[in-house]
């Protein structure tokens, strides 16, 4: 047997050692993750599932998905274990915002209406009519009438395009 021939054997081998010692790499930082779960840890099921850890045993993990909802689930059906930031995210929508917390809203409101909004409280006083006008004055009734009646008639229906 000469070496070309064993060459593709020997890729072979080699490719798929490199395949399972990849995927044994991945499956053992998995459990790693599932072993470091605690209560109060936020959790994807791989079914797509998001609950807050209740309590971690041996093999199972009781999961609280809401109000009076516990769900005992298998400890290798936990897809991810969230950070809380995502988790509440996710889950309540919640956007943790740095610049937000810096932006602290007065408990009252006096400091949000003081003078610069004077000139425009002064403004508003006013009563706007928004409300749509049924008659047209006398006035200019009469002056629609006119500028009707000095104006040609068309009677045969045409239009003024050229």
């Amino acid at each position: 047997m000469s070496l070309v021939t064993l060459l593709p054997f020997i890729v072979l081998i080699g490719a798929m050692f490199l395949m399972t010692r990849s995927a044994k790499k991945k499956q053992q930082q998995a459990v790693d993750m599932r072993n470091q779960m605690q209560p109060g840890s936020g959790v994807r099921t791989i079914g797509g599932m998001y609950a807050t850890v209740k309590e971690v045993n041996e093999d199972t993990v009781l999961l609280d998905a809401g109000p009076g909802v516990d769900l005992l689930f298998a400890k290798n059906s936990i897809g991810a274990v969230l950070s809380d930031d995502e988790y509440n995210r996710i889950v309540h929508g919640i956007e943790h915002d740095l610049k937000a917390d810096a932006d602290a809203v007065p408990d009252d409101a006096s400091s949000l209406t003081e003078s610069e909004d004077a000139d425009a409280a002064s403004a508003s006083d006013e009563k706007v009519d928004l409300g749509k006008k049924d008659e047209e004055p006398a006035d200019d009734v009469a002056a629609a009438e006119a500028k009707a009646d000095s104006e040609p008639k068309k009677t045969d229906g045409g239009t003024d395009a050229k």
